[in-house]
């Protein structure tokens, strides 16, 4: 792609300032800068059966549309896990989020990412410290020709300061509840290589498919993921089957019990607020996962409320420890699938030997 949308950092600012005051409210801050000795990733998208495809490419998403003019040669992206994607898909982009949850270490990178760099010959990627807010100065500086964003939380302030860098692909209705299906094919819209997107997906399937069937006792399963907290526990979180989470979980052929799904009002909300008083909803499951470890379990079973729940009472729980690469796998993407899903199932069915004692 030859016209490149790279604006100057005093323009930008000028621009994202403009946004802010025609929409009167405020954007994500940035205050870091990718590092700057990065080596150049080798990001040419390998020759595919979508290289001579029509363009332009029109994407449509929760900000409207975008426009692809012609095969995009260097990809950045932002925000949870899209780089995961074009990872799979043999491309390295030419700038990336740090992993900001699940990395233990300083490299910004989860285990997955790390392993598929090092096969694709990358050793010191160009990654985006954004942690406290997009870094506008960095992205624009990795001279992008197109913004991959379909898992994300982004603003409209985001998108169209990010518009004004590259063309942006956003999530397509809802902030953090894209399906990793939807991450793959939109990302790989993005990148013109919408074929080899569908490819990776049922590539993943299979494997999914194949790891489940090797675990026949979770099939109709009622799970809920449901966090607990040991500072506060007049209340808990629920994500829904609308996160990847509960999605995943349903995908691995389990269910959410209906005394939980018809507590939901919004079907597209991907989390919601349980009163301890209300959690005899959490009776019909037969697990119940969720982050953290032994000493929250036993916080828990020992609280005079959340104790009476039945999967509590009984031990058919998966707690994954809070900040690993296993909990950070909780939203998936073919790479972290592949890498973690072993033990993943090996902890639910540890939870459902619970069940038969």
């Amino acid at each position: 792609m030859n016209t490149k949308r790279k604006m100057s950092l005093t323009t930008l600012f000028i621009s994202a300032l403009l946004a802010l005051t025609l929409v009167g409210c405020s954007s994500q801050s940035s205050n870091s800068t990718a590092s700057v000795d990065a080596e150049t990733p080798k990001t040419e998208t390998p020759a595919s059966q979508d290289a001579n495809a029509e363009y332009p490419i029109v994407i449509k998403h929760a900000f409207g549309e975008t426009v692809i003019e012609s095969k995009p040669e260097r990809v950045a992206t932002i925000q949870w896990a899209n780089h995961d994607v074009v990872l799979a898909l043999g491309v390295v982009p030419v700038g990336f989020s740090a992993a900001n949850y699940g990395v233990q270490d300083d490299s910004g990178l989860l285990p997955w990412t790390a392993e598929k760099l090092k096969e694709l010959g990358t050793t010191n990627p160009n990654i985006f410290q954004d942690t406290d807010g997009l870094d506008f100065e960095a992205i624009s500086d990795s001279d992008p020709d197109v913004i991959l964003a379909a898992y994300s939380g982004i603003t409209q302030e985001d998108y169209d300061t990010l518009s004004q860098i590259a063309p942006v692909v956003a999530y397509q209705t809802t902030a953090w509840s894209t399906t990793w299906r939807e991450q793959v094919i939109n990302n790989a819209t993005g990148m013109g290589m919408k074929a080899e997107g569908e490819q990776l997906i049922k590539d993943t399937e299979k494997l999914i498919q194949e790891k489940a069937s090797a675990h026949p006792d979770m099939k109709g399963k009622k799970v809920v993921w449901a966090n607990f907290s040991a500072e506060d526990m007049s209340q808990l979180h629920i994500y829904t089957p609308a996160d990847p989470r509960g999605s995943f979980l349903i995908e691995l052929g389990m269910t959410y019990p209906e005394s939980v799904t018809s507590q939901i009002t919004d079907p597209t909300a991907f989390f919601m607020n349980l009163s301890a008083e209300n959690a005899d909803i959490l009776n019909d499951a037969d697990l119940i996962i969720g982050y953290g470890d032994e000493s929250l379990y036993q916080a828990v079973k020992a609280d005079p409320v959340l104790g009476k729940i039945a999967a509590i009472q009984r031990g058919s729980v998966v707690f994954i420890g809070n900040g690993t690469p296993l909990a950070a796998s909780g939203n998936p993407n073919p790479l972290s699938i592949s890498y973690t899903m072993d033990e993943y199932l090996a902890l639910i069915d540890g939870a459902i030997d619970k069940l038969n004692e």
